[in-house]
């Protein structure tokens, strides 16, 4: 995540810097930082920060799992964690799941196959 989506994203859900670091269990001046581009976002900070987003914005109750739009065999499917947990609209956020046949395991290469899927585009817009 850069800069400008994290700023982006604290605007749409309507939060001022020091609103964003209680949400985030950080400092304001570390929302700044990253706003400014002076620090990189951390990861446990994007993957909360596309949460809340998602729950804001409560568009994956009008959607398909994840399995389902992928196509996923039942092999894949009883092999990920996203099945397991029937969340398919939050596939993107579970560590481990099966994308593409092959479990994610870093959460930067993961979000970079997660920002070209279909799942993630429908459930997170910004």
């Amino acid at each position: 995540m850069n800069k400008r989506e994290f700023s982006k994203i604290r605007r749409n859900l309507e939060k001022s810097q020091a609103e964003m670091g209680q949400l985030l269990g950080i400092s304001s001046k570390a929302v700044q930082s990253f706003e400014q581009g002076w620090r990189r976002i951390p990861a446990h900070a994007e993957r909360q920060l596309l949460y809340l987003l998602s729950l804001k914005q409560n568009t994956y109750k009008r959607q398909k799992p994840c399995w389902v739009l992928r196509k996923c065999s039942r092999e894949i499917r009883e092999q990920c964690p996203a099945w397991e947990f029937k969340a398919g609209h939050l596939c993107w956020f579970i560590n481990g799941t099966f994308c593409d046949g092959t479990p994610q395991k870093n959460w930067r290469k993961k979000m970079t196959a997660c920002r070209k899927c279909l799942v993630f585009q429908k459930t997170v817009s910004f």
